[in-house]
């Protein structure tokens, strides 16, 4: 076990860096120059082609865009070989100190979705499998794919609209009207009138993620707005792993009901409980677990929408708004963060192969 692990985390090192050389190939291959929009900003201000050639040349050498793409990679890996991802193009402050902002935000977000999605879907999947074929089993099926094919953000858009108050509103009407009356299912009209009917309930805020000033409340009474916060993005980052996770420990624990050990534990008399939470169950979690490494990168990435939409100011709306003003040290830095996760994600999921399964052996 020793040997593979210290074989996986030697591996992070190659891996790591092939995403950042396509990442960063590829960010400074992209269309727009923060060089140059930070000079277009200056035209406005001081009236077209008033900006000397001089000036040009030294903003460009500033940002290092005078130099070629290897070195300029090269460049990078020295800064973040000691730690130092540079400074903001924004804002100019040290792109280590706004990722150590908004980073516990989106791990507090994350975490707790993962925890729901695992503790929710798993008590489901295993119903399901028990009762496969039966009414509660299509229901529970039916159910959860529904859920899983509504996008997030127009999940996002209707809570706020239900529950947040009646914010958002403008936003939702628009994609109403882009989702029911372009693709000719019904008319706007008739949506709006059944929205009007509907109350709206003030009942959870839809912005930020703590109430001013709520770090000097108590503990408890902070607990329990940043609780209150929170209501909304989880739902939104949670309900659509339900599907995924629930069906893959159904198929799992199907599969492994059909076993000849299984069928064994039963001829011996054992309850039909104990066959399956103690045999069974155990040894379907394989699936599930293999699913953990990936789904770390996938709600960071959801996230993006999430934060933005309910304005919390975590790595996916730091990212968002990194990418829109060409911050490259930003992106590079949150792409670099999100990598390691991942990484260490499936190094994770391989040590609960080893805990789940006593069959497997690394060495």
């Amino acid at each position: 076990m020793k040997a593979y692990l210290i074989k996986r985390i030697l591996l992070i090192i190659p891996t790591f860096i092939g995403i950042s050389l396509v990442t960063f190939t590829v960010l400074q291959l992209s269309p727009g120059n923060p060089a140059y929009m930070k000079l277009q900003n200056m035209e406005g201000a001081m009236g077209a082609d008033a900006i000397p050639q001089d000036i040009i040349d030294q903003t460009i050498e500033m940002y290092g865009f005078d130099k070629p793409l290897p070195v300029r990679y090269l460049l990078w890996m020295k800064r973040l070989i000691t730690f130092d991802l540079g400074d903001s193009y924004k804002d100019g402050r040290p792109v280590l100190t706004r990722i150590g902002e908004a980073l516990p935000i989106t791990i507090q977000l994350n975490v707790i979705s993962l925890l729901l999605i695992y503790l929710i879907s798993i008590p489901v999947g295993t119903y399901s499998a028990t009762h496969q074929h039966t009414r509660s089993d299509n229901t529970i099926t039916l159910g959860l794919f529904i859920l899983y094919s509504l996008p997030s953000f127009w999940v996002a858009m209707l809570l706020m609209y239900f529950f947040g108050g009646g914010g958002g509103s403008v936003s939702l009407q628009t994609l109403c009207t882009t989702m029911f009356t372009k693709i000719g299912i019904v008319e706007w009209s008739s949506v709006q009138w059944m929205l009007e009917k509907v109350l709206h309930f003030n009942w959870f805020p839809i912005y930020g993620f703590g109430t001013a000033g709520s770090e000097d409340w108590p503990f408890w009474k902070w607990f329990a707005d940043r609780a209150w916060h929170l209501c909304l993005p989880v739902f939104c980052l949670t309900y659509g792993g339900f599907a995924t996770i629930s069906r893959y420990a159904r198929s799992g624990l199907i599969d492994v009901v059909n076993q000849d050990y299984i069928r064994t534990s039963r001829a011996y008399g054992f309850s039909e409980r104990m066959v399956i939470f103690k045999y069974a169950l155990r040894n379907s979690l394989i699936p599930i677990i293999t699913l953990l490494g990936t789904l770390i990168p996938a709600m960071i990435g959801g996230s993006v929408i999430i934060e933005s939409i309910f304005s919390i100011p975590g790595m996916g709306r730091l990212f968002y708004e990194s990418i829109l003003a060409r911050d490259y040290p930003m992106v590079m830095g949150v792409f670099s963060i999100t990598a390691i996760l991942t990484l260490v994600g499936l190094i994770v999921s391989d040590i609960l192969y080893a805990l789940t399964d006593p069959r497997i052996k690394f060495e």
